[in-house]
């Protein structure tokens, strides 16, 4: 396992490079990319047919920066010079407990004035640089895929939110004995959540911006299977406590790997296990008996899934047919692979049931019923793409 990027390097060169980076998060960041991708491909296509088009807005030019702007680039320069600085000074703290450092409220006052002044004073070049002696109103066009940034940022924000919310709600007994630690730690985040309060937030954009719910929707299925797929590399390769149940059964084929069929996860994140012998350091727990490698599973099969999305998209002309085949996709796959997954387990009226078995149940079906919707207003939307 490589919880560490450091971790990876060292597998791969015999270096040790000690770097404040986790393979997880690395990997989550990968995920944003390749949804950035695919997102951005899509936008350009439907605009290409005609679907999306291009927007007319108004923006002033040639103002000098405003107070309000320097101020608000000044507290933000602050923010990261008190944390930089005081997280070079304290390296190897911030190597290994990079969250103690970022979340404390230490800091160097003398990086983030600095910082402050320089985020200041480059907003106030940058602006003077392009001042006019009378500001100007001038009209520019904005494309769909444009909105990108702003999509991906509101994205991320709320998507963290969510998940961290869900998992707590999976996690109850543990958040309440530990609720701020549980609200803060960067470990602990479930996709579902994440899904549905990032992909609102996403919706609420695209609405401000005259973009279709049905059009942004089917915009987002195939990317956001490929950035599941990409971000659950960095649950396997980290160990982060998404792996199966024990697994003692002989392998179906002697050519298939055994880390692919039954894994112990050594040095993972979630320090589940026992300790390994002469192993030094934060990272030195095993599982004791070999699990069924559930992320590695749904790496395989979700990026097959983007590649049948990324395929078939060019011959699917009903809008919200591409995201309802999507979720009932993502649905499927994720009710199976939760029959061989560790996970929380509800009791209701004598039914027992994980939160993803039950989330994934409703994809489904609403998939299915957004499909069914869009194949009965096949007229209306004909009409509308004449």
């Amino acid at each position: 396992m490589f919880p560490t990027v450091s971790h990876f390097i060292e597998y791969l060169f015999g270096v040790q490079v000690p770097l404040p980076f986790n393979t997880f998060g690395v990997f989550v960041a990968l995920a944003f990319v390749a949804g950035y991708w695919a997102f951005t491909q899509e936008f350009k296509r439907k605009e290409a047919l005609g679907i999306l088009h291009p927007v007319k807005k108004t923006m002033v030019v040639g103002k000098p920066a405003t107070t309000t702007e320097l101020i608000s680039n000044g507290l933000f320069g602050f923010l990261i010079g008190y944390k930089l600085v005081y997280a070079l000074l304290n390296y190897q703290l911030f190597v290994s407990d990079a969250q103690t450092v970022l979340l404390s409220l230490k800091g160097s006052i003398i990086g983030g004035l600095f910082f402050a002044a320089l985020f200041a004073y480059w907003d106030y070049k940058e602006k003077n640089s392009t001042k006019l002696p009378k500001p100007k109103t001038i009209e520019v066009t904005q494309h769909p895929y444009e909105l990108m940034g702003s999509l991906i940022v509101w994205a991320a924000v709320w998507g963290f939110l969510g998940a961290k919310i869900f998992d707590n709600l999976e996690h109850w007994d543990s958040f309440v004995k530990d609720p701020i630690g549980g609200l803060l730690s960067f470990s602990g985040l479930t996709f579902y959540g994440g899904l549905i309060c990032g992909g609102a937030a996403v919706l609420y954009i695209a609405r401000k911006n005259n973009i279709k719910v049905l059009h942004m929707l089917d915009i987002g299925g195939p990317g956001m299977m490929l950035a599941y797929s990409v971000g659950r590399i960095g649950c396997h390769l980290s160990g982060d406590g998404d792996w199966g149940i024990s697994n003692l059964n002989p392998k179906p084929f002697t050519w298939l790997p055994d880390w692919l069929w039954a894994y112990t996860y050594p040095n993972n994140v979630a320090g589940e296990g026992d300790p390994i012998a002469g192993c030094v350091g934060k990272f030195c727990n095993e599982l004791p008996l070999p699990v069924y490698p559930t992320p590695i599973y749904e790496v395989i099969v979700c990026f097959i899934l983007f590649l049948i999305l990324w395929r078939i998209r060019h011959q699917i002309k009903l809008p919200g047919m591409m995201f309802g085949i999507y979720l009932m996709m993502n649905g499927l796959e994720r009710f199976f692979v939760e029959l061989i997954r560790v996970n929380t387990k509800y009791h209701v009226a004598g039914i027992q049931f994980t939160q993803a078995e039950l989330i994934s149940s409703i994809m489904f079906l609403s998939g299915l019923l957004l499909v069914i919707y869009s194949i009965r207003n096949k007229d209306k939307a004909e009409v509308a793409n004449a």
